[in-house]
Parts: C-alpha cells; sequence; structure tokens
C-alpha cells in the first residue's frame, strides 16, 4: 500500500502518524518543504523516501513530487495531511491522480466553508447560530440590528479562529470593515458557551471507531486575539449529548475514513432559538485531528494511540489494537511569553512532576492560538486539574508584585 504523506514533520504529532502507518506495513512516502537532514531519525525510519520541494504553497512542485511517486512505487494508495491548511491541495490531489480513499474536490465545500457547514448541522438536527454572508458594510449593519451586539465575524474560509473578532458595537463593526480582509465574510449571532467536542475517527463505513471529548472553558477567540492563556482538558467520559450529536453530524456529512474534530457550544445561558442553559449547538466542522498536542493528550487520557488506531483504519478498516489501561483526565496549559506568573517552571516542575506528561515549547506557527510555554498533565479527578490550572496560571499574588519586578530578570 502506497501512502502519501504531505508535510509530514509539521506539526510534530504527524511523524507518529507515519511511523504507525510504516509499523502496520505501508509505503509512507513524504513530501515536505523541509531539509531532509532537519527529519528526525524516527521519520526519517518510517519513510520509505522523501520528496522535498522549496514550497508546500507551489501546486505544480507538489503535483511533479506526487507524480514521481507514481512513477516509482505505482497508483497511489492514499494521500493525507491530516493537516486543515492542506484541506483544499489535498482533495485536488486525489481528484488529479484518482485517489479514491479520500475526499476529492467536488466534495470539498462542507468541509471547509463555515457557511456550507449551517447545511449539515440542519440536517443534523443541531441548531446553530444564526448567520449571514457578507462583503459589505451594508449587510453588516442590517445583520446586527437584525440579531443585536455583540456579533461574530470572520472569514467562511479560514483555519481556525484566525481573524475571527467578537464586534461589540457599531463603531467597531464599520472600524473592521474599513481595514482590508478577505472577500468574503461570515457573521453569526454571539453564543454565551464553553465549546466541547467530538474527536475521534471513523473508518470507510462511517462508523466511529474511537471518540473522546475536550473542553475549553474560556473563549478560544480571546486565547487567539488577546493573547489569553491556553487551557483546556480532555473530559471523562465524553458526555451522551456530545457524542449523539456529533454521530448525527459525522451521518449528515456521510464522513468516512478520517479524524474528526467536531465543535459545539455548551450553552452558559437560554439563548433564543438555540436552547436552554446547558444545551448543544454547533460550532464547526473540522475532518482532521485536533491541533497541537491534542493527540498526545487523548493518548495520555484513554491510555490509547490515536496514531496506531489511525494506521488500523488505513490498513484494516478497523481496529486491531485493544486499550484497557487507566482513564484520566488530561489537560493542557499554555502560558505566554511576556506575561507574568505566580510559580516559575521549576516550581511547577516540582509540584507536579508525576501527573506532567509534557513540558516544553509550542513552534511559533501554533503560539497564538496554544500559548508558547506548554504543560500537559493527567490528575484522576477534575478538582485536582483545577487546582493544577491554579498553580500553574495564576498571576503573581498582589503583595508580591515590587519583589518579583527587582528579580524579572531571573525569572523563569
Amino acid at each position: 500500500m502506497n501512502f502519501v504523506y504531505i508535510s509530514p514533520n509539521f506539526p510534530a504529532v504527524m511523524q507518529n502518524f507515519c511511523a504507525a502507518l510504516h509499523g502496520n506495513g505501508v509505503n509512507v512516502l513524504g513530501i515536505g518543504d523541509a531539509p531532509y537532514d532537519a527529519l528526525s531519525d524516527m521519520l526519517k525510519a518510517a519513510l520509505t523516501e522523501y520528496y522535498r520541494v522549496d514550497s508546500l504553497e507551489r501546486y505544480d512542485d507538489v503535483l511533479r513530487a506526487v507524480g514521481y511517486f507514481t512513477f516509482k512505487y505505482g497508483k497511489i494508495d492514499w494521500l493525507e495531511s491530516n493537516n486543515e491548511y492542506w484541506l483544499a491541495q489535498d482533495a485536488r490531489l486525489r481528484t488529479d491522480f484518482n485517489i479514491t480513499t479520500g475526499l476529492k474536490t467536488p466534495e470539498l465545500d462542507p468541509y471547509k466553508y463555515k457557511s456550507c457547514m449551517k447545511a449539515v448541522f440542519q440536517k443534523a438536527g443541531i441548531p446553530a447560530a444564526r448567520w449571514q454572508l457578507t462583503a459589505a458594510l451594508e449587510d453588516a449593519l442590517r445583520f446586527a440590528a437584525e440579531v443585536g451586539y455583540p456579533i461574530i465575524i470572520k472569514p467562511d474560509n479560514g483555519v481556525g479562529a484566525s481573524d475571527t473578532r467578537k464586534i461589540a458595537d457599531e463603531n467597531a463593526l464599520r472600524a473592521f470593515f474599513a481595514a482590508p480582509g478577505p472577500a468574503r465574510y461570515i457573521m453569526e449571532e454571539y453564543v454565551p458557551g464553553e465549546v466541547t467536542t467530538y474527536d475521534g475517527l471513523c473508518n470507510s463505513r462511517g462508523e466511529v471507531l474511537f471518540a473522546a471529548s475536550h473542553i475549553t472553558p474560556s473563549s478560544i477567540m480571546d486565547m487567539v486575539n488577546n493573547a489569553d492563556d491556553c487551557f483546556y482538558y480532555v473530559n471523562q467520559p465524553a458526555a451522551k449529548d456530545v457524542c449523539r450529536a456529533g454521530q448525527a453530524v459525522l451521518a449528515a456529512l456521510g464522513a468516512k475514513s478520517r479524524c474528526f474534530h467536531l465543535e459545539f457550544f455548551r450553552l452558559t445561558e437560554d439563548k433564543p432559538g438555540l436552547g436552554k442553559r446547558g444545551s448543544l449547538a454547533a460550532l464547526e466542522i473540522n475532518m482532521r485531528p485536533a491541533g497541537g498536542f491534542t493527540p498526545d493528550m487523548l493518548n495520555y487520557a484513554y491510555s490509547a494511540s490515536l496514531y496506531q488506531m489511525y494506521a488500523d483504519m488505513v490498513v484494516y478498516d478497523g481496529l486491531r489494537h485493544t486499550y484497557d489501561g487507566p482513564r484520566t483526565f488530561c489537560a493542557y496549559f499554555g502560558r505566554r511569553d511576556g506575561k507574568r506568573y505566580q510559580h516559575t517552571h521549576s516550581e511547577i516542575i516540582a509540584q507536579y512532576g508525576p501527573q506532567l506528561r509534557m513540558a516544553g515549547r509550542m513552534p511559533d506557527a501554533l503560539s497564538d492560538a496554544m500559548g508558547n510555554q506548554v504543560y500537559i498533565a493527567c490528575f484522576p479527578t477534575k478538582r485536582e486539574l483545577n487546582a493544577c490550572a491554579d498553580f500553574i496560571l495564576s498571576p503573581p499574588k498582589a503583595a508580591g508584585r515590587k519583589k518579583a519586578r527587582k528579580s524579572a530578570a531571573h525569572s523563569e
């Protein structure tokens, strides 16, 4: 089986998918823009061959690389990046090379355009925020008058929370449209809620092979726009209504042979047209693994391996491994460079060393959403998780600020 993996080295978790595929006997062929010598030893061992291009943005260069692999190894069975940024390019390559194990260009719209996702939510019976496409200020003003401020405005075709704004009033709306930006935005009414997800993997028949859920108590948009600390955790167990809603969306979408990361709001107050406090409203469809180190967090939380499950799905269309280890709450804490905190890195290691599964730096390309200094830890209870969040993310105590400022040059 020939599997072309686009950008197998970035983000770093992608090399784990390659290693698992290789372990299942797959011929893994990598295409990336990093020098071969920059690849990890693990990735080098997993790849049958690596084709370096000057830029993955240049479609003709990537097309030529896939053509080379086709000539040398025969028909390509799979092509994937597992990365939302390359979703359209992956689909175009599958279309051009008639690779039938993934999305092709004509199928792409509900996976990429936020406006097209609304029809999927409607088919699934999941309420979603009122919305409108617009390229003009006049349209935006009419929509805001209908739903009231604040409103959310973002590119219809965008990755994650990039260029997503919470518009508080008419002056802010006018200022937003006065600045250059994408030609087409989607506007949505504001939904008060915390984000809860449905993450996992389905096979070629759309059957869910693995599912989990993580919760982000604070606004992801604010994390990006305001450089707030990043905090979220894998819930145990995944809430039943999240599982029902996630499965309904997958069925409405006709999803198959992919990782999925579906986002919902858990309403924190009653919202007319959406539901009562505590109910779910649909937010967004992402047919790829959750971002950053979340795949590793799912593994820690479930004593499992999403990477191996993915490789089993590709080769066997089902799971060949069982995972019976302990289940825990797994939390992510992302601190920001330039901010002061009550406890230093050394104090965090001393206090939570046994619970920590990872402590390190987030690549700059992902740090806007995820923070700069990362800690991932597991706990048997949510109470212990929240205590750790306070320890890692709390700012300096007021009484200690003067002393802390004097020693800032030596802080960690």
